[in-house]
């Protein structure tokens, strides 16, 4: 799995997984803190379609951690204040990194991850279309 997805099913429906796989981490290996849980403006690009150029839409709230296991460095990066998801994303980051050997009993836990967030997606998507409107129901 790669780490965007691995990453993005951790914050969207894994965030009590992530502190759960980065204690058992920390608690068989030395994890380093190089830069610990720091707040910061990111600023996000858009794309005008007419002209096909890039301008700026606005700036938003992140946390950013970098730990070290051995000589391995790993990256947690999450929108709004919270340095616990950032943390333990980047202690699983590095233990990626380093190939640990618990990072290969957690293929299944990901496979979870991925059904649950399908499910998640389907349930706002038949939200939204229920309170789609008919225009073919009102032209009458």
């Amino acid at each position: 799995m790669k780490r965007a997805e691995r990453t993005k099913l951790l914050i969207e429906v894994g965030r009590e997984l992530a502190l759960q796989l980065a204690a058992t981490i920390c608690e068989q290996y030395d994890v380093e803190e190089i830069s610990p849980p720091t707040e910061g403006l990111v600023m996000i690009k858009m794309r005008e379609t007419a002209q096909q150029s890039l301008f700026y839409i606005g700036e938003v709230l992140v946390t950013e951690t970098k730990v070290k296991i051995g000589s391995h460095y790993g990256v947690g990066l999450v929108k709004e204040s919270e340095p616990e998801l950032s943390k333990a994303l980047a202690i699983i980051d590095a233990a990626y990194a380093a190939k640990l050997p618990e990072t290969s009993t957690w293929a299944a836990h990901f496979e979870l991850l991925a059904q649950q967030l399908h499910i998640n997606e389907q349930q706002i998507k038949r939200s939204i279309e229920r309170t789609k409107v008919s225009f073919d129901t009102m032209a009458t």
